[in-house]
């Protein structure tokens, strides 16, 4: 009897999902534990992982396609079963993934086998996932598992030996098929992962395009969720931005203090980006106005600091949030901020780690940037905008002196927020940052 594929429920608040590629053609054979598709869901990318075994009869949904949670997307069953011609919509199944498939250890003195060319290849899950995020062909690996299964390990030992290409399994197959040299293809996914729309372009790294054809790459995936977001807070919410320049010579003499001690701790350093939070954090809960979002016609008033630290990845940007800030010490947010960052950058951002905040911080002080105007992250009601931090020549008790400043831009949503209510928040947060040991009380 065939079985479902479904649009999976990644998190207990998602409602739907973009499908990006599957890694299956219709008619192909498919393992329990072997990548099947991957899908897009507040800003990340996740691989889905087949849990049946069979042949993928029939695929409904299209790459870029968003469908709700359990909609039927496809069918798995022995070859030649009869299968409806159109989805059947949302399936009253719940999904059940199986068990994690665990990689068979390697046997002392066994010799490694080869795969026979057209066999289909024994790999373990983690082999085929770590051979996929390398670019790697499983024919080419001796396996060294019983009856030649490809182990982990043996993926990680032939990647070694040659200069890896980064590509979709179905970017591979097209591209075996029309002849291309993926070496010579430029990617356009995370660190250069080739996918299919990449071969469509007909860039390569060796070719000189003509200057009259500019690269055409198509708006997609984490890049057309986000041009989507941002033009939904633009063209939404009424944008205003109040500005003001921080003198943030005690900040950083709180920094240069704390800084030994927090990576003593912890082992991670304490960054400009924490102090700013957890002033951002104790400001928000003294202006309780400032900590809303809109929902419908209904102004919600939090009250915890959510805070939002937006993180910028290959080809995009996401905003993993640090609940309950104001609750926690520097300490705590650094190792905090520290953790998101990193997982931000690797991809394995949970989706549950990217909603619920209240307020984001958009710093762009690592480059030579003074002021910018951020757009809100919906549906929070406020945003702030970091600068670099300069020496500059202002007045003091009727001297002048050169102090590191800061500049700080503040965007709030004025269907919500009034200027004067804002501009007190933007003073306060100010007063904070250069008074800034009142935060270690």
């Amino acid at each position: 009897m065939p079985k479902e594929i479904f649009m999976p429920k990644l998190s207990s608040t998602m409602q739907v999902g973009t499908l990006l590629e599957w890694f299956k053609e219709e008619g192909e054979s498919v393992e329990v534990g072997e990548p099947l598709f991957e899908i897009m869901t507040d800003k990340i990318n996740i691989e889905v992982e087949a849990y049946e075994e069979g042949v993928l009869l029939k695929r409904y949904v299209s790459e870029d396609e968003e469908v709700p949670v359990n909609y039927v997307i496809g069918y798995i069953g022995e070859a030649n079963e009869n299968v409806p011609d159109a989805s059947p919509g949302v399936s009253d199944a719940d999904e059940e993934p199986a068990d994690e498939v665990k990689p068979v250890g390697k046997k002392e003195n066994a010799a490694p086998q080869k795969q026979e060319s057209g066999e289909k290849v024994r790999a373990t899950p983690a082999a085929r996932k770590v051979a996929k995020d390398e670019g790697l062909s499983l024919q080419e690996i001796d396996g060294s598992g019983p009856r030649g299964r490809v182990q982990k390990a043996d993926v990680e030992a032939h990647g070694e030996q040659g200069e890896k290409v980064k590509a979709t399994p179905l970017a591979r197959k097209v591209a075996a098929e029309k002849g291309m040299n993926l070496q010579e293809v430029i990617g356009t996914g995370s660190n250069g992962k080739i996918y299919t729309a990449d071969l469509d372009t007909g860039v390569t790294a060796n070719r000189e395009a003509p200057r009259s054809e500019p690269k055409r790459v198509k708006l997609s995936g984490t890049r057309k969720m986000i041009a989507k977001r941002m033009a939904e807070s633009a063209f939404t919410a009424p944008h205003v931005t109040l500005t003001s320049e921080v003198d943030m010579t005690a900040s950083m003499e709180v920094r240069k203090q704390l800084l030994p001690i927090i990576e003593q701790q912890i082992g991670k350093r304490l960054s400009y980006t924490e102090i700013i939070a957890k002033a951002v954090a104790h400001s928000l809960v003294r202006h309780p106005e400032m900590n809303v979002s809109l929902d419908g016609d209904e102004v919600v008033y939090h009250e915890d600091a959510h805070i939002g630290l937006a993180v910028s990845i290959p080809g995009g940007l996401v905003v993993p949030v640090i609940t309950d800030a104001n609750h926690k010490g520097l300490q705590a947010l650094t190792e905090e901020a520290k953790q998101l960052a990193d997982a931000a950058r690797v991809g394995k951002l949970s989706p549950d780690s990217m909603r619920g905040g209240t307020f984001t911080i958009s710093n762009l002080g690592m480059y030579a940037v003074d002021a910018f105007t951020p757009i809100i992250n919906q549906p929070e009601s406020a945003i702030l905008g970091v600068g670099r931090i300069q020496e500059k020549a202002v007045g003091i008790n009727g001297q002048i002196e050169l102090r590191p400043m800061m500049s700080l831009s503040l965007s709030f949503d004025h269907r919500v927020i009034d200027g004067a209510p804002a501009a007190a928040f933007l003073t306060e947060l100010k007063q904070v940052l250069e008074n800034p040991y009142q935060l270690l009380t």
